[in-house]
């Protein structure tokens, strides 16, 4: 279904949010049922009055089917931070009712970044789009794969473009420090205007909150960091993959970052290297780092550096913005990145790099965030 969208763009998705809305309390107990392979007649529905600040903290509805109780808390929207709030409130629900009920999460479609935190806070979740994850003791439903039917037309405004993930970077890097706007502009390197129009937007996805004083901090930084994650594409910046011969990825790690400071290049590294080097995981072969210039080729010939496609073992990267090296600090005479570029960057590398991750997102925030 294509969708036209008149001047009010504001009051149109408003509009668009509740019919979405409804269409999910009145289509859930059907895709229940269907689900559970049951006929429709024997779900009961009891409404629960909506509380809090905009329903913020809100359960829609228990729905028992069968043998299992659901305790129903929908989205309009299935981005990771309205995906959060979903499962903190099915899940404080529970936990005050002490009943025995499963937290449900219902939106229009889950990405991945939202099924991840699902998984992570032991909530089942549901789509309208025909995707579901429902896990309970005698109970294991889960239907991949299907396409979203409520994408939205035009390109979607980022509040985690290269430039633009500098103040999410920020606040994350001082998850427990409220900053006013004029501070986050400043560490960021960016104009005070701009960073008002980041700020706005994460606040309208729920991802920041201001305090009494107006400064903001993450709302939830676990949420924050899956959002930004989900939209992360390290292809995005210029990668150039290349050998160097040494006994190990810890001697090509010291071998070039001993030859980009002699050179006076800015680096530092990034991925399972830094996580390594960050945290003590695992060893690693691939050794990636971030470089603020490209080295000449006489002086890549002299650090030993040779592209080579097929078994490489060093990435070279120019980041498409100089963000990803704010924070970059020194561990044991190698400078790396901070934790969370290290995090994002995780995402799209090889070896152990989805159990590295995991490793530096709890350093971050504790088991407990997304």
């Amino acid at each position: 279904m294509r969708l036209l969208v008149p001047g009010n763009k504001r009051r149109y998705w408003g509009n668009v949010n509740r019919a979405l809305h409804q269409h999910l309390e009145a289509e859930v107990p059907r895709l229940l049922a269907d689900l559970l392979g049951l006929e429709p007649g024997r779900l009961r529905v009891e409404p629960c009055p909506r509380q809090g600040r905009r329903g913020a903290v809100a359960v829609d509805s228990i729905i028992s089917a069968g043998d299992f109780a659901f305790v129903m808390a929908s989205k309009a929207r299935g981005e990771v931070a309205s995906v959060a709030m979903a499962a903190r409130a099915a899940r404080a629900f529970v936990e005050a009712q002490r009943r025995k009920a499963l937290p449900l999460v219902v939106v229009p479609f889950m990405g991945d970044a939202g099924r991840d935190l699902c998984a992570e806070a032991g909530v089942s979740w549901l789509d309208l789009s025909g995707n579901a994850n429902l896990v309970a003791p005698g109970l294991r439903v889960r239907v991949e794969g299907r396409p979203n039917l409520f994408r939205r037309p035009g390109r979607p405004r980022s509040v985690f473009a290269p430039r633009s993930a500098r103040v999410a970077r920020w606040l994350l890097m001082e998850p427990d420090h409220a900053m006013t706007q004029r501070e986050i502009a400043r560490a960021a390197g960016l104009d005070e205007g701009f960073t008002s129009r980041i700020v706005r937007h994460l606040e309208e996805q729920a991802l920041v909150a201001r305090d009494a004083g107006g400064a903001v901090r993450a709302a939830d930084p676990g949420a924050l960091l899956a959002a930004w994650r989900e939209a992360y594409d390290f292809t995005k910046h210029h990668v150039t993959r290349g050998h160097v011969a040494a006994r190990s990825g810890e001697a090509v790690l010291r071998q070039l970052c001993g030859r980009l400071r002699t050179l006076g290049v800015d680096h530092a590294a990034t991925g399972l290297a830094a996580a390594s080097w960050i945290r003590p995981f695992a060893g690693f072969r691939l050794v990636v780092l971030y470089v603020s210039r490209m080295p000449t080729r006489e002086d890549l010939a002299a650090m030993g550096f040779h592209e080579e496609p097929r078994g490489e073992n060093v990435w070279l990267v120019v980041p498409n913005d100089e963000g990803v090296l704010h924070g970059a600090s020194d561990h044991d005479g190698i400078r790396c990145v901070h934790p969370v570029q290290a995090y994002l960057d995780l995402k799209q590398h090889p070896e152990r790099s989805a159990e590295a991750a995991e490793v530096l997102r709890k350093s971050l925030f504790g088991p407990g965030h997304a």
